[in-house]
């Protein structure tokens, strides 16, 4: 009796819990409807391709019951699956070079505004180095192939409805390059409120207090957008065949012409659909993405994915080596071809934010690497750390824009006087956080070359041709403010409130 009886339960609780669903699906439903109706045109209709999307995700949102991984079904990747990059570039470069590069198309994700820097408008549009932006940087990189081997790479930027409008009146600067620039758009769309799960906006427009109510879906959007804005069929006519795609931030990820060719030249049966770069983890990385092998397929692993439980053991750099550097390969017939079937199963982000009012409201999101384990044969290559050199914070931008790099084509390579590969660390106090106020506080950059380690806190402000090597520690205390001296060299110092200079 007791099992009829669980059993009955569970059925009862199952039914209650899909008349659940049903119902908010309904109101969903309903109120995307009312949202639609708010415009007309040519907005209504880019809205109603948006919400097929969001009302897809909200579907398997809420189907999803529990961790979207088992611990115990986690597994090493096999030792083929991960290929170091070497025995990639050891086999050399192919006789034409060009035929390679005509199939390609660089793909940059420029959905992001330089907020977190205290920029306004988008980050691509920060001068990085030599008043040179994250844009003007790609840009010159992908001419000087297109120059050097005669070749026809175009550009592609997947901008947001953030980036869009400011991209696109700067992209008038680049029609005498030898680039074409293509854009598109990544979705819109609603955010939700978190006790309700009903969109908080209430109207399509973006002004004023609406704005808000918005947000484009994570990176994962752009196989749905980039197919849906009629560009990938466009490419796939002019016979290209694969994207390179990485973040615009990252001035490491440049076109690699060995990895290019390893993709191209596989027979046709085993041609691998999508690459993932990664790299070794170091400390800094505990939180990047890692890939397992689950269920016989490559996948990513994301730190939101793991039970509370297990966080430590994903953390540790024994067990899980490697990270995704979101540098990708992907076949763009793959994309048609799993787009068309419906066929892209990406785990869902769920980004709880807090709107300026108050209110607590959920984004859905998803990840463009988490698609790996729909494609054919996919590999991860385990790359040199210099193809992932990221610019999330000033700390970053005071390495690119040292000594420690030199700029030739768009390209920043290590300088060869630096006599160890590794970067050093430098944490820059929040005195530093805007690239406003960083400006301000120095008046050169300083020299790098042999820094292991920098750490400022406090108001700190640096004279010109400062040198710095070792492990130097900056601390001014409250109050108090330290000014480095003009064509000082500190050398494994520390330098504290009163401007005392200890050995350290």
């Amino acid at each position: 009796l007791q099992i009829v009886a669980d059993h009955f339960f569970a059925d009862g609780l199952f039914t209650f819990q899909e008349m659940m669903r049903q119902q908010l699906e309904s109101s969903m439903h309903t109120e995307l409807e009312k949202l639609l109706g708010t415009s007309t045109g040519a907005e209504k209709e880019v809205s109603r391709k948006d919400f097929e999307g969001f009302t897809n995700l909200f579907h398997r949102f809420l189907q999803v019951k529990g961790p979207s991984v088992e611990w115990v079904k986690i597994q090493r990747p096999p030792e083929d699956s991960i290929q170091p990059y070497d025995k990639i570039a050891a086999r050399g470069l192919p006789d034409s070079v060009a035929a390679c590069l005509n199939k390609l198309v660089v793909v940059k994700l420029n959905g992001g505004l330089g907020t977190s820097m205290g920029c306004k408008g988008p980050k691509s549009l920060i001068s990085v180095r030599n008043e040179n932006t994250f844009l003007d940087l790609t840009v010159q990189q992908i001419e000087h192939l297109n120059k050097t081997y005669n070749t026809d790479v175009p550009l592609v930027l997947m901008n947001s409805f953030n980036t869009d409008e400011d991209t696109k009146k700067i992209l008038q600067k680049y029609t005498h390059h030898r680039v074409k620039i293509h854009t598109f758009n990544q979705s819109r769309y609603p955010r939700i409120n978190k006790e309700s799960l009903l969109p908080v906006s209430t109207h399509l427009s973006m002004n004023g207090q609406s704005a808000e109510g918005w947000y484009p879906p994570g990176h994962g959007d752009i196989y749905a957008s980039f197919y849906n804005s009629g560009l990938l069929d466009q490419l796939i006519e002019q016979g290209k065949e694969y994207i390179f795609v990485s973040n615009i931030d990252n001035l490491g990820a440049t076109v690699d012409l060995h990895i290019l060719h390893h993709l191209v030249s596989q027979p046709n049966g085993k041609r691998c659909e999508f690459i993932m770069e990664v790299t070794d983890k170091t400390r800094a990385d505990v939180k990047g993405g890692t890939l397992i092998q689950y269920d016989g397929k490559l996948r990513l692993l994301e730190i939101a994915q793991v039970p509370k439980d297990h966080v430590d053991e994903f953390k540790s750099v024994s067990k899980f080596k490697i990270f995704n550097t979101n540098n990708l390969w992907i076949s763009l017939a793959a994309i048609k071809r799993l787009q068309e079937q419906k066929a892209m199963d990406l785990e869902i982000i769920v980004n709880p934010k807090t709107l300026d009012g108050g209110q607590n409201v959920i984004q859905l999101e998803t990840a463009v690497g988490a698609a790996i384990k729909c494609f054919d044969n996919a590999l991860g290559i385990n790359v040199p750390r210099s193809r992932f050199l990221p610019v999330k914070t000033t700390s970053d931008l005071l390495l690119v824009m040292s000594n420690l790099y030199s700029l030739d084509a768009g390209s920043l390579t290590m300088s060869p006087k630096r006599e160890f590969p590794t970067t050093p660390h430098v944490k820059l106090g929040s005195s530093f956080t805007k690239v406003q106020e960083y400006l301000i506080r120095f008046e050169s950059i300083p020299d790098m070359l042999e820094l292991d380690h920098l750490t400022v806190s406090g108001d700190v402000t640096f004279g010109k041709n400062v040198s710095l090597k070792g492990t130097v520690i900056i601390i001014a205390n409250h109050g108090d403010r330290i000014d480095i001296p003009a064509g000082s060299m500190l050398e494994n110092k520390i330098v504290s409130g009163n401007l005392r200079i200890m050995d350290h």
